[in-house]
């Protein structure tokens, strides 16, 4: 017995991680004497209609690409995209038939991700925001999940294994298991353990809501751990939260009463941006889990658009290669890629893919860096 149920590399760079019909869409071109050169593009939706979403799994969907006998356009990751295609791939279409599924679910799954990410970041600006949600999602999709929240401009993010292969380290505070495994009334031992166990360059934030009143625990923390206690994390669960800001600012206001003005108050527990626009004056930081991790994956399609230089689709789909730009003002312009763009327009589909080979490079931190600019640019909420 397979210990896991999880389609490997092997599956995805050989093409049988694939809907079934692609394959038999191969035999039957073979079979029919058929291999068209064609442009397919991947799109969302046709035209702009003002609902944005951020780009992301480009990375994965060049590697998937690699060396086949194709060329490709692309978006960069990181950019916000409103209709029009966001990668466009021209070749012998029996080199990457068998690829699309994977290469939408690698789009698809990611740029979800992503756009509600960026939502949380633009709701808390100057907050630190960490993602959480790794649980949430089968294991093996949560380097995904971690390096789409940082693709948005997220601090950190705290799966230990998906921090190996960002070539990350992996952030946290401690879980309720922990202080509930010294038992109710002794979380001072608790505290105290985790600052005596873990290294110098981890945060000493003490979870401080397990049993009692969540002032009366951060109180006991502060007392507890002095000058070496950092934050305090507030994740009371959503039947007994009551009024979280109210919490949130007695907390606050029983620290600075007390002379305790340089210890940060972080918050975690089902928030969601409208909650983070809520708060984020009364504290330093937040963890977001399900909203990231469970986002609705972007609803791309790909679809053939020219047959050996002539314009094809089928109904419903705008024929053509295009070519999608940013103007000045932020606006998303769709148009053929045969003609000319906006006067002010940015044209935003770039190779990726020449020849089989790469020819782009992939920066996270330069990725985050264009998200947030072009969400101010078009005024991303």
């Amino acid at each position: 017995m397979e210990p896991f149920d999880i389609v490997g590399p092997e599956a995805i760079r050989d093409g049988t991680a694939t809907d079934a019909y692609f394959l038999r869409t191969e035999t039957t071109l073979r079979h029919g004497d058929r291999n068209p050169t064609v442009v397919a593009e991947v799109t969302a939706d046709q035209f702009p209609d003002g609902e944005f979403e951020l780009l992301a799994g480009v990375k994965d969907a060049a590697a998937l690409l690699e060396g086949l006998r194709v060329d490709v356009d692309a978006m960069r990751e990181g950019r916000l995209f409103d209709g029009g295609p966001v990668l466009r791939i021209e070749g012998p279409y029996l080199e990457f038939a068998r690829f699309e599924t994977s290469l939408l679910g690698f789009l698809s799954h990611a740029s979800g991700i992503a756009t509600a990410a960026l939502e949380a970041r633009r709701a808390a600006p100057e907050s630190t925001v960490l993602s959480f949600g790794a649980r949430h999602v089968h294991p093996s999709l949560a380097a995904v999940v971690e390096r789409s929240a940082l693709l948005a401009g997220l601090d950190g993010f705290s799966h230990v294994a998906a921090g190996e292969v960002l070539g990350r380290d992996a952030g946290g505070t401690m879980p309720h298991a922990l202080l509930i495994c010294f038992g109710r009334g002794n979380q001072e031992a608790g505290w105290r353990a985790f600052d005596e166990a873990v290294g110098p360059e981890v945060p000493r934030v003490a979870l401080c809501d397990t049993y009692g009143d969540e002032v009366d625990e951060v109180l006991r923390a502060a007392e507890t751990l002095g000058e070496d206690l950092d934050s305090v994390r507030i994740d009371t669960t959503g039947s007994r939260r009551g009024d979280f800001r109210h919490i949130l600012r007695e907390i606050r206001w029983e620290l600075d009463a007390r002379g305790v003005d340089d210890v940060g108050l972080f918050a975690s527990g089902g928030l969601d941006p409208a909650r983070l626009r809520e708060l984020r004056d009364v504290v330093d930081g937040f963890g977001v889990g399900g909203y990231v991790s469970n986002a609705d994956p972007v609803d791309f399609a790909l679809d053939i658009v020219e047959v050996d230089g002539e314009p094809a689709a089928k109904r419903g789909k705008l024929s053509g290669a295009k070519q999608v730009y940013r103007t000045s003002g932020g606006g998303h312009h769709v148009g053929l890629a045969e003609r000319s763009g906006p006067a002010d327009g940015e044209a935003l589909l770039e190779p990726l893919i020449r020849d089989g080979d790469v020819v782009r490079e992939f920066d996270l931190d330069a990725a985050a860096e264009r998200a947030l600019a072009d969400a101010e640019t078009v005024g991303f909420d």
